[in-house]
């Protein structure tokens, strides 16, 4: 229902096809006019334990409630989710833990039309 309730999509690969590695950066570009009503997150979970990461970052997560989010002048928000932090824009950035498969899951909570009509669509996660 449009902005009722809260959609998932997780990701447990990149661009490629290959699974997710710990050890390795992954940057993805969520476009402009996120369509979430109400807030939107990026969290990696532990494929493991079906859980948040647990790293020294407080949150394995970044979201549209983080005050210090970056967001480019056309809309659009560059998420990293890496072991070490990128030469740019750490607030936009979630720490992995190398050794550790992840996947990444978009959480979209009021999620809009564009959503349900496809016309809003997330890039894939490229290896950086």
């Amino acid at each position: 229902m449009v902005g009722v309730g809260s959609q998932y999509v997780m990701a447990t690969s990149g661009a490629k096809g290959m699974p997710l590695e710990g050890a390795k950066t992954y940057k993805i570009q969520l476009p402009p006019k996120i369509p979430a009503k109400d807030f939107w997150s990026f969290v990696a979970y532990d494929n493991q334990i079906r859980s948040m990461l647990q790293t020294d970052q407080h949150f394995p997560s970044i979201g549209s409630k983080d005050k210090d989010i970056v967001i480019n002048g056309d809309g659009s928000v560059n998420v990293w989710f890496g072991p070490t932090v990128p030469k740019v824009h750490e607030n936009n950035w979630v720490k992995t833990a190398s050794g550790r498969g992840r996947c990444v899951l978009l959480r979209l909570y009021g999620p809009e039309k564009s959503w349900f009509d496809k016309t809003w669509k997330l890039s894939e996660l490229e290896f950086q």
